[in-house]
């Protein structure tokens, strides 16, 4: 893309967020154009070792060893900060690259810090007059956006405080994935799907966020948040709407995210029965060893925070009356996996089985499939050939790899769009106040917490939620 000339500011430019997503990124969208980043840390190195930092980091990623050296020699620089004291000299070093490097006043700052630190840093920006540029300021903060209800009102308004909603880039990074975004195109403008995106169609909605992965080292981070606010409220949530929103009036940020605010303010209040929470133990994932989440360094021996969720949600509106959505996601799964599944309702007559209950199978199923493997199939039936009238079930297959090859990272997506000025996948501060409203009260709640073995699909309890006790992706 051809972006105008700007300087990204990161403040945590040394962390891992930095060096393995943005860094890259950023050069993917930008290697060519007027961007120059300015990593800001409390670490005391300077802009030779940072460069070099840098062009280790891009070749780590793929970009050939000499062009990721030049880039960096010439397109970045590092700035030393206090960890808690005035930005002021941060002012000014911004300023001076900024008419060093012709960035014409236009600002990105990053927030790719821990997310205790957010409302300090914000006011840290504000009284150093960094809310505020000659030309454009666009500010991005990192999920989790807040821990519950209130400490996310408190977040919104602290940013409010210096920062207008359209310089405020909240951002998710599922909702730069081509596949999630393709969900709205995929509903939009195909008639033969939006025609049965409804409840006289569709008997239930799956979505399910598998992680192979344990938490590996970020357990005093999990303590704090849990799968319901780490992957629940944001995450899983974000997908629902996408797939149960109304058409916008419009294909612009505020539209969309109208239709997205509406279907949360549509969903029911979640009962504690509707929610199965669980904790994985000792277990083997893809051949490997992985200890009990609570041998995890940083967790509390006695830990009950969990680690998996099912939700079953039902959203009290005109087009999804009746019809559940559930909403499953967990670490230390058999695999990784992102999918959406809808279930199409039977046909009212079993017309080629003699016995009625044989049509027990014959549901046609619509699988979105949103990582790895980027694509959908539509399970149908399909007649055996010969004599019998012997149904099957086959799939209608389509995957992104095969038909457009390399498919962009989600940060090159979410940071070509920040730079665009463009926050349609980004989360607008009552979408957050309102997925926090509904997830608030079952993180406050004593829930019972079941264990299950990592390298399985969660706890047996889960299937409670299907009448049927089986889930259609995975296990």
């Amino acid at each position: 893309m051809i972006a105008e000339p700007h300087l990204f500011v990161v403040l945590g430019g040394t962390g891992d967020l930095t060096m393995r997503k943005l860094l890259p990124a950023l050069y993917a969208v930008v290697s060519g154009g007027p961007c120059h980043v300015l990593g800001v840390a409390s670490s005391d190195v300077g802009d030779d070792a940072y460069r070099s930092a840098a062009a280790q980091a891009l070749t780590a990623s793929g970009v050939p060893t000499d062009e990721a050296a030049i880039w960096a020699q010439r397109n970045v620089s590092y700035e030393r900060i206090d960890r808690t004291g005035e930005l002021h000299d941060l002012a000014a070093r911004i300023n001076a690259v900024d008419a060093e490097h012709k960035a014409g006043g236009n600002r990105v700052i990053y927030l790719a810090l821990p997310p205790a630190i957010f409302a300090d840093t914000i006011e840290r920006l504000g009284r150093a007059g960094l809310a505020q540029g000659p030309g454009w300021t666009r500010v991005v903060v990192e999920k989790p956006f807040g821990d519950h209800l209130e400490s996310a009102r408190s977040l919104n308004d602290t940013l409010h405080r210096y920062f207008a909603e359209h310089q405020i880039y909240r951002i998710d990074h599922y909702l730069g994935k081509e596949s999630v975004q393709n969900l709205l195109v995929f509903r939009f403008t195909n008639p033969i799907f939006e025609a049965s995106w409804n409840r006289d169609r569709v008997e239930r909605v799956e979505i399910t966020v598998a992680e192979s992965l344990d938490v590996a080292g970020r357990g005093a981070y999990y303590e704090m948040t849990g799968v319901l606010g780490d992957m629940v409220q944001s995450h899983l949530t974000q997908v629902l709407t996408l797939i149960a929103m109304e058409a916008p009036a419009t294909y612009s940020a505020d539209a969309v995210r109208d239709e997205k605010v509406k279907v949360l303010r549509s969903i029911r209040e979640i009962p504690s029965e509707a929610v199965v929470l669980g904790q994985y133990s000792a277990g083997t994932v893809d051949g490997l060893a992985v200890p009990a989440y609570r041998d995890v360094p940083g967790v509390d021996p006695g830990s009950s925070t969990p680690t998996f969720a099912a939700v079953r949600v039902w959203i009290d509106n005109w087009r999804w009356q009746g019809v559940p959505f559930l909403l499953r996601t967990g670490k230390a799964m058999p695999h990784r996996m992102t999918e959406v599944a809808v279930l199409f309702r039977r046909p009212p007559v079993c017309l080629f089985h003699s016995v009625v209950d044989a049509c027990i199978d014959t549901n046609d199923i619509l699988r979105l499939a949103l990582q790895p493997d980027e694509g959908f199939s539509l399970e149908v039936d399909v007649k055996e050939p010969g004599h019998s009238t012997l149904l099957r079930p086959v799939q209608l297959h389509f995957s992104y790899a095969e038909a457009f090859g390399r498919i962009p990272d989600a940060y090159e997506t979410l940071l070509a769009d920040v730079l665009e000025g463009d926050q349609t996948l980004f989360v607008r501060a009552d979408e957050t106040e309102e997925a926090w409203r509904l997830y608030t009260p079952l993180i406050e709640a004593a829930l019972a917490v079941h264990q299950y073995p990592a390298g399985t699909w969660g706890p047996t309890e889960s299937t409670s939620l299907i009448p049927e006790g089986r889930w259609l992706s995975g296990g």
